[in-house]
């Protein structure tokens, strides 16, 4: 599918969908528990749906009942002390959440169990996962073999547990989510499992998840550097109905869809928890200028484009964004930056490059046949800015990347009178948001869909 973006007007209310995190972290644990719990205002994209499949596999029931959007409730009957191995592999699909959360979760049972994805997953690489499965234990390798014959580094792979409490990992740390599987994992062992990173990233959802296993009765204790974890257990917990938050993720597009368009609408349900790292978009978007109120009490966010947008004011005339605990919002930005005038730098931004595909260098190549000057500095991603001026239409690749599609459709809404932006692979936005398009049509975006 083929979506063609052009100069639109926003107005009205927007609900952005649940948090993929998330329900993600709310299934698993519901498939872990003892009883029936209940999630209400989960993400029915292509992610949950795998992991619901998934655990569906090792012993959990998943009934998704009748509800739509936020009166969905998911209920879930928990495996508990009868989770199991699979029969066969488990097929993530596109969700590389769910093979980091669950693989660890499954390494504190007894026996061999084997991971695989579709093409972009086996394309990713899983090697510090595989050490960590071999530093507690559990024998993991991937079954590609690599150059020269050399063990390979994506998936499919295989492992075989236990895992041994006793054992100490000691590992980077700059992919957030293998370390929440463990943390996850260690509530089934009996002992304290402990974990060194030795360059802790994306720490925002590390704290997400102690946040889940505490709100469970799981104690964690995490370092304030976020160098030292540690998880004991066994605890058996019991179900829980819990209410999954908005996606932050998902709510930089229509934030940066209003700057860019010169529009105002309001977000409804905003998360406020400070459980998701994304929500420091408003803080970076607010330093050059952009009129975003944020009402905490109310659950809502009010944008008001129209603006310009400038980096003037800051420190050498530059806006530095460091992005290791908020990875996933650089497609966005990078987009917005395009609109503001002056030099917007990215660093830390290794992490980008390991996401569905190297990020960094397909918004370099995709917004440069739009007319942006931007410059991949290995380190880090510049972006020169000039308010849009320069920015044109033309067709761009999605890279089959959910972030990319939703963030180049959103800059065609700030081109000129008769120019158009046609995202191809368009379909993949639903691995997040489902009908995206049709949501952001009805605030007026007038995005095609061929």
């Amino acid at each position: 599918m083929k979506a063609v973006a052009k100069k639109s007007v926003l107005s009205g209310h927007i609900t952005v969908p649940g948090s993929k995190s998330h329900t993600i972290r709310a299934l698993i644990l519901a498939a872990m528990a003892d009883g029936t719990s209940h999630i209400s205002n989960p993400l029915p994209s292509n992610d949950c749906l795998s992991t619901a499949a998934a655990v569906r596999k090792v012993g959990a029931e998943v009934d998704f009942g009748d509800g739509q959007g936020s009166s969905a409730v998911w209920t879930v009957r928990g495996a508990g002390s009868g989770l199991h191995l699979p029969d066969g592999p488990i097929d993530v699909g596109n969700s590389g959440s769910l093979m980091y959360f669950l693989c660890p979760v499954l390494s504190t049972l007894p026996g061999d169990c084997t991971f695989t994805g579709d093409e972009s997953i086996c394309r990713r690489p899983v090697n510090h996962l595989i050490d960590a499965l071999c530093q507690f234990g559990a024998n993991g390798r991937s079954l590609n073999a690599g150059p020269d014959g050399k063990p390979g580094t994506t998936p499919p792979f295989t492992f075989c547990g236990p895992i041994d409490v006793n054992k100490k990992l000691v590992t980077e740390g700059a992919l957030s989510q293998y370390i929440s599987g463990f943390m996850m994992a260690a509530s089934r062992l009996n002992g304290t499992l402990n974990m060194e990173l030795t360059n802790p990233k994306e720490t925002p959802y590390l704290t997400m998840t102690k946040l889940w296993l505490e709100s469970v009765g799981v104690p964690v204790q995490i370092s304030p550097d976020f160098k030292k974890i540690s998880v004991t257990g066994p605890v058996p917990f019991k179900a829980f109905d819990r209410a999954v938050p908005s996606d932050w993720e998902g709510v930089a597009f229509p934030i940066i869809a209003a700057l860019i368009s010169g529009s105002e609408i309001t977000i409804d349900n905003v998360d406020g928890s400070g459980s998701q790292g994304d929500d420091k978009i408003v803080e970076v978007l607010q330093s050059v200028g952009a009129d975003i109120e944020w009402n905490r009490e109310t659950e809502q966010l009010v944008v008001r484009g129209g603006k310009t947008l400038s980096t003037e004011s800051l420190p050498n005339g530059e806006l530095v964004v460091e992005m290791s605990a908020f990875p996933d919002a650089i497609c966005a930005l990078a987009v917005q930056a395009c609109f503001i005038k002056g030099k917007t730098v990215f660093t830390d931004i290794d992490i980008c490059r390991k996401k569905e595909t190297d990020r960094i260098k397909a918004m370099t190549s995709e917004l440069s046949k739009l007319g942006a000057r931007i410059e991949d500095e290995g380190d880090r991603l510049v972006v020169y800015g000039d308010g849009g001026a320069s920015i044109h239409g033309g067709e761009v690749e999605s890279y089959k990347d959910h972030r990319i599609v939703m963030s180049l459709a959103c800059l065609g809404l700030g081109l000129a009178d008769g120019e158009k932006v046609t995202v191809n692979d368009a379909e993949w936005c639903s691995v997040t948001f489902p009908h995206f398009f049709e949501v952001m049509n009805k605030l007026g975006a007038g995005f095609e869909t061929i």
